[in-house]
């Protein structure tokens, strides 16, 4: 948004900026921000930044944890939600020394490096990202998780749950049947068409927003291509929008992949091409689906590692409830060509050169985007390198709904990790194709895989309700 500190100053002054947030990923996916008044901004914060404890963002050990921040100016947006007016901006984790060096666990540095190792390879020059958001809006949320009590709470005015509700007015939303329903069923139309102008307002493009599957609110928003750290950028934007438009209407947002039993669950399905010289590297209008032979290999990098990615692109134990058969969640590592059910699907609609990729449908929005996307491209790329071919490999094309295939050829497919610890497993064991070119620091995959299989353990040992009916009279 701004090239340099004076146009920076001048705009604050201009517009009376009264304070500046800067927003800090961590290493889960979560932003973190600290605020200063606008007077307190200088050319030093710029060159010196804003000194944190690295610790509390998940990265560095405590002993080794202060770092500093420096805000990158092309990332500014206003925030909308913020009483004071209020310009936000991205900053970036340095260590600490003279001159200060870029930290190496800072997922954004990871993006940005990802991009540069696609140019070193001479394949290409640009990584084209398009994510379509999944997410539901709840109008009340409740939950306890203490020694004598484990429950959750969710309420959805539009649900066919309240269909019995004393000020229900009979328009609800059956089980599974939300998708693109019109008013008056659609109660959350106007949140989701505020939320798409907040984004157009801060640089987002929308294509579209529609009430999706999930009965219970579930929602989806799609926005324009753009570059792989460009899109993490507004990935995170977006839900920071998202949440606190929702919020401040006095409803939650989730992204949560799996937060009603027996309903569709929240995908982050994401859309990829390549371009060299501004040229559509993905097209070849006499191979597959109008794909080319380096768009084949892409897709076998991606369906090769397709198990250790879901260790990063589907990091919660929440993921593993989503991804199973039956509710358009991909379980099935393989591609066709507008197939909802296989893991990688070729969009039918994308005819032009400029337009030809496909869509990873496994990925969800626990995931950090930084790490997601990244790795996704250092996937592909190892395919591109090592000419992984996926028909070869056996992964398709498969043109047909894989949920009916005759059991003998269902066996023939392999699927995705069914938990987390499975996903860590494979993540482990399979990540050269990250490490390489120094893009994912090695100590740091060897730090995610810790601090998630914590997270899967103490899941893993919480008593739940559904045991309680299985076993307490046994």
């Amino acid at each position: 948004m701004f090239e340099s500190y004076e146009i920076l100053k001048r705009y604050c002054l201009e517009n009376e900026v009264k304070m500046i947030d800067f927003k800090m990923i961590d290493l889960d996916g979560r932003w973190r921000h600290l605020t200063i008044p606008a007077e307190r901004f200088t050319e030093k914060t710029l060159t010196g930044g804003i000194g944190f404890d690295g610790s509390n963002y998940g990265f560095a050990p405590t002993e080794k944890s202060d770092m500093v921040f420096i805000p990158d100016l092309s990332s500014a947006f206003y925030d909308p939600f913020s009483t004071v007016k209020t310009l936000c901006m991205i900053g970036d984790i340095f260590v600490i020394g003279n001159p200060h060096k870029r930290f190496d666990q800072d997922p954004r540095a990871i993006a940005i490096a990802a991009e540069e190792y696609l140019k070193s390879t001479g394949a290409a020059d640009e990584v084209r990202i398009g994510p379509e958001f999944e997410f539901f809006v709840f109008d009340g949320v409740k939950y306890e998780l203490k020694p004598d009590k484990v429950s959750f709470e969710l309420d959805s005015y539009q649900s066919e749950w309240n269909s019995g509700r004393e000020d229900s007015l009979g328009f609800k939303v059956p089980l599974k049947g939300g998708y693109h329903v019109d008013a008056p069923f659609d109660v959350l139309y106007n949140l989701r068409s505020e939320i798409c102008m907040l984004l157009e307002e801060r640089g987002v493009k929308v294509k579209y927003h529609h009430h999706e599957v999930g009965a219970p609110g579930q929602q989806e928003i799609e926005v324009e291509f753009g570059g792989l750290t460009e899109m993490a950028d507004k990935t995170m934007l977006i839900k920071h929008i998202i949440k606190n438009a929702a919020f401040r209407a006095g409803k939650s947002a989730t992204f949560m992949p799996k937060p009603v039993f027996g309903e569709a669950g929240n995908g982050l399905h994401v859309h990829i091409h390549l371009f060299k010289d501004g040229e559509p590297v993905f097209y070849d209008a006499k191979g597959y689906s109008g794909l080319s032979k380096t768009a084949m290999y892409f897709m076998g990098g991606i369906l090769r590692h397709a198990a250790s990615l879901s260790g990063i692109m589907n990091p919660a134990t929440n993921s593993y409830k989503r991804l199973v058969p039956g509710y358009e969640a991909p379980v099935n590592i393989c591609f066709g060509t507008a197939n909802r059910s296989s893991v990688i699907r070729i969009p039918d609609y994308a005819k032009r050169p400029e337009d030809k990729r496909f869509e990873y449908r496994a990925g969800d929005g626990t995931a950090n985007p930084y790490l997601a996307y990244a790795a996704m491209l250092m996937a592909g790329i190892d395919g591109i390198k090592n000419k992984i071919d996926p028909v070869k490999e056996g992964f398709g094309p498969y043109d047909v709904n894989l949920y009916k295939l005759p059991e003998e050829e269902k066996k023939k497919i392999k699927s995705l990790p069914r938990s987390l610890d499975e996903a860590l497993d494979a993540l482990e064991a399979d990540n050269d194709y990250l490490t390489a070119g120094g893009v994912f620091p090695k100590h740091l995959i060897e730090i995610w895989i810790e601090k998630k299989r914590n997270a899967a353990r103490s899941v893993n040992l919480m008593p739940h309700p559904a045991e309680f009916g299985l076993y307490y009279d046994l």
